[in-house]
C-alpha cells in the first residue's frame, strides 16, 4: 500500500443526537433531550496522514468518530466518502478500524496471544509474522509474553491499537489514545501512530483534549471543533498561516495546538467572558466557512506524488470490499482463544480452571463430610431430603457463581468486537458453550461420584449415571439462565442477585423439600410445572426414597424399634411421632400428593418423563439464548457494554 491510495472526505455533515445523559426510563420512552451535535463538518484526510480532532469536552469529537464509523444513533446528514464511495457500515467494518477509549481484553492471554487470536482473514504462519511485525512497530516485543492484566497503561493502549492494525485498516479512528498518559508515553504513542501511518499507508484520525507541543511534528492535519462547529480544519502548518492572516498570530514560545484550542473553547469563568468568547468563536466559524476551503483540501506533506483529483474520479475507484472471514474460521479462533485463556498457567487461567473444574467437586466433598455418617433410622428421611436439597441448591448456585465470575469478560469483549462485524451473538455463544459444557460435565459427574456413595450403590452404574446427569442438567440450566440475564444486565452483582432470587423461589415452591407441594395454592401448584427443579427433585426423591436401602419400617434409632410402636408410650400418647414413615413411599406421598386419588408414582414421579423434561429445560434455555442474541436490543442497552 502506498501513500495517497485512499482519501476520506466528509462533506457538510450534520448530526443530531443526545446532548445530556438520560435515565433508563427516559431512554425507553424516548424522552431524552436531543440537539445538533455536529454542524456542517467537512474535512479531508489522505493515506499516510495523521489528523488530530481537537476540542474541549462536549465539542463533538467522539460523535464525529461515531458518525464516520456508522455507529452513531440519531439522524445524520451529509456525505462521508472513501475514495468517492459512500461509507457504509459494511465498508467501515471491513476496511477500517476503531480504537475506543476503553477496551476490555481477556485476562490470562499474553500480548502475543491477544494479537494472534484476533479474528482476521489471515491465519497460520502469515498471521504469526504479522503479529511479530505489529509488536515491533508498537514497541511491544519486549512484553510479548506478559499477560494483559499486568501491562502498564501505555502498553495496554498500544496493544489496543495493535488489535486494529493487525487487520490492515485503511482508516484508523482512535478515541483519546493518550488520555491519562504521562508526557513521555504520550509522545511515544503519537510517534508510533505517525510511523505506522507512513509504513502501512493508513489514514489515522485521533481525538485529543490537551495536545502537547512535542506532538506537533507528527500531525499532518488538525480539526478544531467547538460545540459541533468547525473552527479550522486543514494542514497543521498551514494553520499558523491561516490564523495569522485573520489576525490571531500564535505568540512565540507558545504551544500552537493548545493556543488555538483555547481560542476555540468557550470561556465560562464569567458571564462577560462567556458572551465574548461565544461571539468570537461564532465569528471564527463563519470566517472559516468563507475562507477555509483551500486549507481544508490542501495536502501539507510534499511526498504525495499522486493527483488526488484523479483518485476521486468515478472512473478510478479502488476496490474496497474484500469479504469477511468465514464463520468457521472465526469460530475456531474464538474457541481456541477460550481454551488458551482457560489453560493459561497464570493467575487468571488457574482461577478459571478451578471454577470450571474443581469448585463443584470441592462443594460435594464438604457435603460428604457432613452426611457420611447417616444411619438408616427414621431421621434418615429428613436427612436424605436435606441432602437432595443441598445437591440441587449446590449445582444451581455454583452454576450461577461460575458464570458470574467467568462469563462477563467474554460477554463484554463480544459486545465490543461485534461492532466490527466479524461475528455475531450466536457464534459467540456456540463457541463459549463448546468450552463450558464439557468442563461442567466432568466437574458435575466427578462431584456426583463423591456423594453417590451416601445415597446409592456403585453396583448400579446406570443409577449413578442418571443421578449425575440430572445434576448436570440443573447446572446447565442455572448457567444458561445467568448468561441470559448477563446479556442484558451489565453489572454482574445485580445479575447474580436476580438469578439467585429466581432460583430460590423455584426451589422453595417446586422442589417439594422445603415445603410440601400439596400445601400450595392451586395457581402456585400449576406454576411449578413450568420449573425445572420440580422434575429434577421428583426424579431424585424417587430414586433415593424407593431404593432398597431404606425400604421397610426403619427403627427410630438404635434403641427404639418401630415394630413395637404400639407398645411404647410417651406420657398419655402413643409413640407415633417416633415412627412417622413406615416406608419411603409414605414419605413421598406426604411431600407430593394433594388428594387421596393422586396417582403419584404414575404421574408426578414418572422417571422417564422427569429426566426428559429436566433436559428439555436445559437444552431449551441454550436455544433460547441463541435466539436472544438475534433479537435487536435497544441501542442504550448495548451501549452499556461498550463504554
Amino acid at each position: 500500500m502506498i501513500a495517497s491510495d485512499y482519501v476520506l472526505e466528509l462533506c457538510n455533515v450534520f448530526h443530531t443526537g443526545q446532548v445530556e445523559p438520560g435515565s433508563c426510563m427516559q431512554r425507553v420512552f424516548g424522552s431524552i433531550k436531543t440537539g445538533v451535535i455536529l454542524k456542517d463538518v467537512s474535512l479531508t484526510v489522505h493515506s499516510g496522514e495523521v489528523l488530530a480532532v481537537l476540542g474541549s469536552k462536549g465539542s463533538g469529537k467522539k460523535a464525529l468518530l461515531d458518525v464516520i464509523s456508522r455507529r452513531v444513533q440519531g439522524p445524520t446528514r451529509g456525505q462521508i466518502l472513501l475514495n468517492n464511495q459512500p461509507m457504509s457500515l459494511s465498508l467501515f467494518q471491513q476496511r477500517c478500524g476503531y480504537v475506543t477509549h476503553k477496551c476490555d481484553l481477556i485476562p490470562g492471554l499474553t500480548v502475543e496471544q491477544t494479537l494472534f487470536y484476533t479474528p482476521t482473514k489471515i491465519s497460520g504462519y502469515l498471521k504469526k509474522s504479522k503479529v511479530k511485525q505489529v509488536m515491533a512497530d508498537l514497541a511491544l516485543s519486549q512484553v510479548a509474553n506478559r499477560c494483559t492484566e499486568y501491562l502498564t497503561q501505555s502498553e495496554y493502549r498500544r496493544l489496543m491499537i495493535g488489535i486494529q492494525l493487525i487487520k490492515d485498516p485503511v482508516i484508523l479512528l482512535l478515541d483519546e489514545p493518550t488520555w491519562d498518559l504521562d508526557p513521555l508515553n504520550t509522545y511515544l504513542v503519537v510517534s508510533i501512530l505517525s510511523n505506522a501511518s507512513k509504513k502501512y499507508g493508513t489514514a489515522i484520525i485521533l481525538t485529543m483534549e490537551k495536545p502537547r507541543s512535542d506532538v506537533f511534528p507528527f500531525l499532518e492535519r488538525v480539526l478544531y471543533l467547538c460545540l459541533g462547529d468547525v473552527v479550522y480544519t486543514g494542514g497543521t502548518r498551514q494553520m499558523l498561516e491561516y490564523f495569522n492572516a485573520i489576525g490571531f498570530p500564535c505568540p512565540q514560545l507558545e504551544n500552537p495546538l493548545m493556543y488555538y484550542l483555547c481560542l476555540s473553547t468557550v470561556d465560562r469563568r464569567s458571564r462577560e467572558r462567556f458572551v465574548e468568547s461565544n461571539h468570537q468563536i461564532a465569528a471564527l466559524v463563519e470566517k472559516f466557512k468563507i475562507e477555509g476551503g483551500s486549507y481544508r483540501k490542501s495536502s501539507i506533506s510534499g511526498n504525495h506524488t499522486m493527483d488526488h483529483s484523479t483518485i476521486l474520479g468515478h472512473g478510478n475507484k479502488i476496490p474496497l470490499l474484500h469479504g469477511k472471514p468465514s464463520s468457521f474460521h472465526v469460530g475456531w479462533t474464538l474457541y481456541t482463544r477460550l481454551l488458551v485463556a482457560t489453560f493459561s498457567f497464570r493467575k487468571a487461567g488457574f482461577k478459571q480452571l478451578f471454577l470450571r473444574l474443581f469448585l463443584v467437586p470441592l462443594y460435594f466433598l464438604l457435603l460428604y463430610a457432613f452426611y457420611y455418617n447417616m444411619g438408616n433410622f427414621q431421621h434418615t428421611f429428613i436427612t436424605r431430603s436435606g441432602l437432595i436439597l443441598n445437591c440441587l441448591a449446590g449445582v444451581y448456585f455454583l452454576g450461577i457463581v461460575n458464570t458470574i465470575f467467568i462469563y462477563p469478560i467474554y460477554r463484554t469483549r463480544y459486545y465490543q468486537e461485534s461492532q466490527e462485524g466479524t461475528y455475531g451473538g450466536p457464534l459467540f455463544l456456540i463457541t463459549y458453550n463448546l468450552v463450558s459444557i464439557p468442563f461442567s460435565f466432568f466437574s458435575v459427574m466427578g462431584a456426583s461420584a463423591i456423594i453417590y456413595k451416601l445415597i446409592g450403590s456403585f453396583q448400579e452404574p446406570l443409577e449413578y449415571l442418571y443421578f449425575g446427569l440430572i445434576l448436570w442438567a440443573c447446572y446447565l440450566f442455572s448457567e444458561q439462565q445467568t448468561m441470559a440475564i448477563l446479556l442484558i444486565v451489565k453489572n454482574h452483582l445485580s445479575a447474580a442477585i436476580f438469578s439467585i432470587y429466581i432460583t430460590c423461589v423455584c426451589i422453595t415452591l417446586a422442589s417439594g423439600i422445603l415445603r410440601s407441594i400439596k400445601g400450595l395454592q392451586d395457581w402456585l401448584y400449576y406454576l411449578t410445572y413450568g420449573t425445572q427443579v420440580r422434575y429434577a427433585s421428583a426424579f431424585l426423591n424417587k430414586k433415593i426414597f424407593l431404593s432398597p436401602i431404606i425400604q421397610g419400617t426403619l427403627p427410630y434409632d438404635s434403641k427404639i424399634n418401630c415394630t413395637n410402636i404400639n407398645l411404647i408410650e410417651m406420657g398419655n400418647s402413643l409413640s407415633d411421632p417416633y415412627c412417622r414413615y413406615a416406608f419411603g413411599e409414605s414419605f413421598l406421598t406426604e411431600r407430593y400428593t394433594r388428594t387421596a386419588t393422586d396417582l403419584i408414582f404414575n404421574e408426578i414421579l414418572d422417571e422417564k418423563m422427569n429426566i426428559g423434561i429436566t433436559y428439555a429445560f436445559a437444552v431449551g434455555f441454550i436455544v433460547f439464548n441463541l435466539f436472544l442474541c438475534l433479537i435487536p436490543l435497544p441501542a442504550f442497552v448495548k451501549a452499556k457494554f461498550r463504554e
